[in-house]
């Protein structure tokens, strides 16, 4: 039997038992998804959701009872459950923080996940603050702002630097139990409003070398995973909830167009010319960023599965995150044109999905810095330091 219009074919090798605990906790998202905003975070029984379904084990190695699931399956995921809720799917994404840790050293992990590999992790790097050196490891203070998903997480990140540390620029992350941080609630947003972004403080907490890890730098562990660029998979996690977002907005417009009639008489919305060339325009923007998504995603994990990552590869993932943060939020915004004044409402979801998509393109992974660093290296110079 053919799909129905608008649906997209879900690529996914998940058992019936795992689909169905899925689409519960869809159920339950798009119930409870006005709750968020209001609440300024995701709440705790949904986290317990993502943990059912696999989301904080999905990159952990099997060696801790994790999954080891590809890029691609993770990023699936993630785009499933932004449809139900732009901000619960933002959420849901660092559960690609396990790639991060994986530069921990070995016996830090298997610390970590001694009661399982759910562990559900959250962060902010930048401003990067100072820390001292210390007999235990390092003295960490400071504030770091944007900290999403915070109110739920068990451990959290932050980025530090420290006098003379050999790490070739790259910034240290000092992991931290939540019960050691304090989260001043500050995150008033137009869009992503149950994110719990809120800003970080730690104050005078002492963080042992072994439980910090170099962004970016080479992972403890050896699987094929772990040699995919963790940078580069953190603006994958963040483009794709852009990308569920605006599958939802567009699944909203086609469920309303062929009955809603106009107060000026005019035929329904499917019945209008126009609204049926923004339609096609706006599908087809959004399928193009979506294949080039997962074509950049598949090139990518094939070399991560040869042992080799080509520079120009992974630059050309961040452009295909970036093309789609951009276009997803391009869509939302022709689908509330086409919706007119019904999703100028706070209440209406499609509302909702237009400041979501902006706010996730407004996110600094996706700056016009990494259209021109894809651009230095397609042109044939080198990438700059930080993006890959």
């Amino acid at each position: 039997m053919n799909a129905p219009p608008g649906t997209i074919t879900r690529e996914t090798d998940i058992t019936a038992a795992a689909e169905d605990t899925l689409s519960t906790l869809l159920a339950e998202i798009r119930a409870r998804r006005n709750e968020f905003g209001a609440a300024q975070k995701v709440p705790d029984d949904i986290i317990d959701g993502f943990k059912r379904v696999g989301v904080y084990r999905a990159m952990v190695a099997k060696r801790f009872g994790g999954e080891e699931r590809t890029p691609a399956d993770f990023c699936r995921l993630i785009e499933r459950i932004s449809e139900a809720d732009g901000s619960a799917g933002w959420v849901a994404s660092f559960g690609d923080g396990a790639c991060y840790l994986s530069a921990l050293p070995d016996d830090t992990l298997g610390e970590l996940y001694a009661n399982g590999p759910d562990v559900v992790y959250a962060g902010a790097l930048f401003p990067l603050q100072p820390a001292k050196r210390s007999v235990g490891g390092f003295v960490v203070n400071g504030v770091w702002p944007f900290a999403s998903g915070s109110p739920g997480a068990e451990m959290i990140g932050v980025g530090i630097t420290v006098e003379g540390d050999p790490v070739d620029g790259l910034p240290r992350i000092a992991v931290i139990p939540a019960q050691k941080v304090t989260i001043r609630p500050n995150w008033d947003v137009i869009g992503l409003q149950g994110t719990g972004s809120h800003d970080l403080v730690v104050k005078d907490v002492v963080v042992p070398e072994e439980w910090t890890l170099i962004r970016g730098g080479p992972s403890t562990l050896d699987a094929p995973i772990y040699r995919y660029p963790s940078v580069v998979f953190a603006a994958q996690a963040h483009a794709i909830v852009g990308v569920g977002i605006a599958r939802s907005a567009l699944d909203e417009v086609i469920a309303m167009a062929g009955s809603r009639t106009s107060i000026t008489g005019a035929p329904v919305m499917a019945e209008r010319g126009y609204v049926q060339l923004e339609m096609a325009r706006a599908e087809a923007m959004l399928r193009s960023a979506r294949s080039f998504f997962y074509e950049a995603t598949d090139q990518l994990w094939n070399e991560a599965l040869n042992g080799v990552i080509n520079p120009n590869t992974a630059m050309l993932m961040r452009l295909a995150a970036t093309n789609a943060a951009r276009q997803s939020a391009e869509v939302c915004k022709i689908a509330c044109g086409l919706a007119g004044a019904g999703s100028v409402y706070t209440t209406s979801n499609l509302a909702r999905a237009m400041c979501d998509s902006f706010v996730v393109a407004q996110h600094a992974v996706f700056s016009e810095g990494t259209l021109q660093s894809a651009g230095r290296l397609l042109l044939g110079y080198p990438a700059q330091p930080g993006v890959l």
